[in-house]
């Protein structure tokens, strides 16, 4: 394919009529004088993703040409090729690492279509944790002339950003059904949906809601850097929204596909698993961070801290309990979670009963080691634990040693949050911030830390993949390690599963067996 006189892309075929028909948009100029096989086509946004959306090869974008790239950062080379390629492709999926800046990739992408008429009015939808620490803040960076606006909050407060017509709304994921209506009135001809995996279900409200939105003439981009990750059955509902036509009409079809029954309760991958699911996730872009970033080395180390006997009475009696359930019926991957939990709960040093009350343990040892670890890090540290008690504890124990910290949990407002991190990022205080990974393990940059402590171990790869990528980003100038904090048999056994990095969810019921010494 030849740029013409810098207005026209000269299309080599065999049929030309077939690309006159099938480009309805196109401003056909001409037959190319030169051949019967050839036909000039107007070099637009519109023409190329036509062009491309018909799998021609080597479509040139104009991105380079016409772009300047606004900013105060002077964009990789990654990311000016992922705003070429998403420019060129009306649905497509952005798969690059956590870390490789693909927000500011994006960013640029829509910027581009917007300067172009192309796109009118962009919507990103992502977790409510990165809305504004993410989105808004990449967007002052990126293309500070863009008007940006956070739909959160009531329905009425939603429903009045939406009215004011910026050319930007960021939305969280559950707020789409509130105000799914204004959305669809709304003009929105570019979608972003980040952290994709959020809606791998196609059964839930959230993607049903989603989908609701999406027209045939939207503009859809989905990201995430763990796609599939706990399953390969996932990409089901991420290709469902992007190219609908190229799955099975139903989720247990795809699961068929590629994954393979082994016992009642258990299912692994096919062996062409990987293959299926990268040919449904097209057309996407991926790169990963050693292939684009020149960053510090991630050292991995697990310190072994003893549970006290207090914790080792408990645990034990914990299993006895759960063996005896266990023994008599069959486990579900929703009971095997539950019962991990709860021996993990006590790992961490405080418990739920079931009357929703709270046991406290003696966790002194596990204190002693990460006061050693804050104190020998060169740096801030980034503390993730999953359990709301022991974040309490946390706090307080850090306070009365003097050493300065703050923490983000489900209750900890957007806004609040935004300023936690950046004060983390940018003031000498606090020292260390302490997460709960499903509050804040997407998105952020956190590089002013170089340790990151799991003192608990999270239940998914993705959710562990996301929170060691925190501080390993663009802009790490120093060698980074992360450090698991164990004192008990589940510890081990999850994070040598997360370690190994385990894919199928279902591996929670064989742990669990493995654990109580059933299997």
């Amino acid at each position: 394919m030849e740029i013409y006189k810098d207005r026209a892309l000269i299309v080599n075929t065999k049929n030309p009529d077939s690309i006159i028909e099938k480009i309805k948009k196109s401003k056909v100029i001409a037959s190319y004088p030169n051949g019967v096989h050839s036909v000039a086509v107007h070099w637009g946004v519109n023409e190329i993703a036509d062009l491309t959306s018909l799998r021609l090869k080597n479509v040139p974008s104009r991105i380079k040409k016409d772009y300047t790239w606004p900013g105060i950062f002077k964009p990789f080379k990654h990311q000016e090729e992922t705003s070429e390629f998403l420019s060129k492709h009306k649905r497509a999926y952005c798969l690059s690492e956590a870390g490789t800046g693909k927000t500011s990739g994006v960013i640029w992408a829509a910027d581009y279509l917007m300067l172009q008429g192309t796109v009118k009015r962009m919507l990103v939808v992502c977790p409510l944790s990165i809305m504004q620490a993410a989105w808004q803040s990449d967007f002052f960076k990126t293309a500070m002339h863009r008007t940006v606006a956070l739909a959160h909050g009531t329905p009425v407060k939603r429903k009045k950003v939406l009215a004011e017509n910026t050319e930007v709304v960021i939305i969280n994921y559950d707020g789409i059904e509130i105000v799914e209506k204004e959305i669809k009135n709304g003009g929105f001809d570019l979608i972003v949906v980040d952290e994709a995996n959020y809606i791998k279900t196609v059964s839930t409200r959230r993607w049903k809601a989603l989908n609701r939105i999406i027209n045939d003439d939207t503009w859809v981009w989905l990201m995430t850097g763990t796609p599939a990750a706990q399953s390969p059955a996932d990409a089901y509902g991420l290709a469902k929204l992007v190219n609908p036509k190229g799955v099975p009409k139903y989720a247990g079809t795809f699961k068929d596909m590629v994954m393979q029954k082994v016992s009642q309760f258990t299912w692994v991958p096919r062996i062409n698993a990987q293959d299926i699911v990268f040919k449904t996730l097209q057309p996407a872009i991926r790169h990963t961070k050693d292939e684009c970033l020149d960053l510090p080395p991630v050292l991995y180390t697990t310190r072994e801290v003893p549970i006290t006997p207090q914790q080792t009475k408990y645990y034990n009696q914990l299993k006895k309990d759960a063996y005896m359930e266990a023994s008599s019926e069959e486990v579900t991957v929703v009971n095997a979670a539950s019962m991990l939990t709860k021996l993990l709960q006590v790992s961490a040093g405080a418990v739920y009963t079931d009357t929703q009350q709270v046991i406290e343990f003696d966790i002194s040892n596990r204190l002693t080691a990460l006061k050693e670890i804050i104190q020998e890090a060169s740096h801030k540290v980034i503390v993730f634990c999953p359990f709301r008690n022991s974040i309490k504890t946390l706090t307080t124990e850090l306070t009365k040693l003097k050493i300065t910290n703050d923490c983000i949990t489900g209750d900890v407002s957007m806004l609040k949050r935004s300023q936690i991190f950046k004060n983390f990022q940018e003031k000498k205080s606090p020292q260390v911030l302490i997460i709960q990974p499903q509050a804040a393990s997407h998105g952020v940059t956190l590089h002013a830390a170089n340790v990151v402590v799991f003192w608990s171990p999270v239940m998914s790869v993705e959710t562990y993949i996301q929170c060691c990528a925190r501080m390993d980003r663009a802009g790490q100038k120093n060698s980074m390690t992360v450090v698991h904090l164990l004192g008990s048999p589940v510890e081990h056994r999850v994070y040598k599963m997360l370690q190994g990095k385990v894919e199928n969810h279902t591996k929670l019921v064989d742990l669990y067996r493995e654990e109580l010494g059933i299997i």
